[in-house]
């Protein structure tokens, strides 16, 4: 797909899909949940239809009617053995979140995705649900999918993870629900607690102090009503989009900004930009507001690194083509998380902005990028990723010529509406 440079500015409203994390969760915990549980403004995207496609596999009724999800429960233990592999496509979350679920059932279950799942460690969630007693095996051997989960029942553990990940803890905690006892985790740094805000909705026991989780098993579980926020992740192309054009405005609805994602909004802010919040409001813990997001004048760089860096992992890609377009340096680092996504993030950033002719200096756990440089039109494969796809079709706005972005398609495994959005603004 080819890009050209747009030097008019960006004006218009935009309501960016639902959060893809929130639609994930809402479909596992409905199904887990007795009762029917509606979900309002769910993605309909590629990685969240996997998940529906495997709780459908595992007996359970999940239906649309008028642009509402409604999930028809059957408990904690109310699945069945699915008579073919469970396949997660291209979802990290699916596969290491049902993993939990699977590990405590009363049944054999086969997961497997696409060729990016079959190179994402797995290691990371087959190291705690074995110490839980879980029978959960790499079927190659090699720490990835494809997987064999032997249901068994599991044990109360205390993990300690190396890593501050949401799928992981979250996957911890789900087998919690089938444990002997409480289940923790504590993380190096937080990420995302959509699993405990949701599950606690839902009428699960969940505690949370700093670092460390906690579940209590067994919970009775109640459908519940969703409204999914808008994705602050899909949200973050079009406010670096509007922060680089000149003369831009542009208002993003129902935007979630839970303080566990929101790190692009505190970066902007600390870059200079300045973006105004209106009609915040919350529901089951999770708040929502409108962003209106002006251009100010060029930014300028900052130092992005630490407990901040696991509340903005997703959005680092497009982060990075901002401190292209800033005055000065940049410095992202503890991000090394970005090469275990659905493609080496952090080689390819370097890879494709260089060839935009942006100074940029790879680390080992993130980049140095030196702004303020016209950016110039290139051919940028996305290596099958959408969150590069996204990013550099953003980068093209300010590109002089044509920028080429390969397999720019694969952005419909989040966000199939995001070109013809992006083209509403122009």
């Amino acid at each position: 797909m080819q890009f050209t440079s747009y030097t008019k500015p960006l004006k218009g409203t935009i309501a960016v899909p639902g959060d893809k994390s929130i639609s994930h969760r809402s479909v596992m915990f409905g199904a887990l949940a007795d009762g029917v549980t509606e979900v309002t403004h769910f993605l309909k995207s590629a990685d969240c239809l996997s998940t529906i496609a495997c709780f459908r596999e595992m007996g359970i009724k999940i239906e649309e009617k008028d642009g509402v999800l409604y999930i028809h429960g059957k408990g904690l233990h109310g699945l069945t053995a699915p008579e073919n592999v469970l396949d997660t496509g291209n979802s990290g979350t699916t596969t290491r979140l049902i993993s939990g679920i699977l590990a405590g059932q009363s049944f054999t279950s086969h997961l497997n995705g696409d060729a990016s799942i079959q190179k994402r460690p797995m290691k990371r969630i087959i190291k705690p649900l074995t110490m839980m007693g879980a029978d959960i095996k790499s079927d190659l051997d090699n720490g990835c999918a494809p997987l064999t989960i032997q249901g068994h029942p599991l044990k109360a553990i205390h993990y300690d993870s190396p890593v501050a990940s949401a799928q992981v803890k979250s996957c911890i905690l789900l087998a919690g629900l089938y444990a002997d006892g409480p289940v923790s985790v504590t993380e190096p740094a937080l990420s995302r607690n959509h699993s405990e805000l949701m599950l606690a909705s839902f009428g699960a026991k969940v505690e949370s102090k700093g670092n460390t989780a906690t579940i209590w098993p067994d919970p009775e579980l109640h459908g519940q009503k969703v409204h999914v926020p808008g994705d602050i992740s899909s949200a973050a192309y079009f406010i670096c989009a509007a922060l680089m054009v000149p003369g831009s405005e542009v208002l993003l609805k129902n935007v979630g900004i839970n303080p566990t994602r929101d790190g692009i909004l505190r970066v902007v802010k600390a870059m200079g930009a300045d973006i105004e919040y209106t009609n915040i409001t919350e529901q089951a813990g999770e708040k929502t507001a409108d962003l209106l997001v002006r251009y100010t004048g060029a930014l300028h760089g900052t130092v992005i690194e630490g407990d901040v860096i696991p509340t903005l992992i997703d959005e680092i890609p497009v982060i990075g083509v901002l401190a292209a377009t800033a005055e000065g340096e940049t410095v992202i680092r503890n991000a090394e998380e970005l090469k275990v996504k659905e493609s080496d993030r952090l080689a390819i950033m370097v890879e494709s902005l260089s060839a935009m002719g942006v100074d940029v200096t790879g680390t080992d756990d993130g980049m140095i990028i030196r702004g303020g440089k016209p950016l110039k039109g290139a051919v940028i494969d996305s290596h099958l990723d959408h969150r590069i796809a996204m990013s550099f079709a953003v980068a093209s706005l300010v590109a002089e010529g044509t920028t080429t972005i390969n397999d720019a398609e694969c952005v419909n495994i989040s966000y199939p509406e995001f070109y013809s959005d992006l083209e509403s603004l122009i």
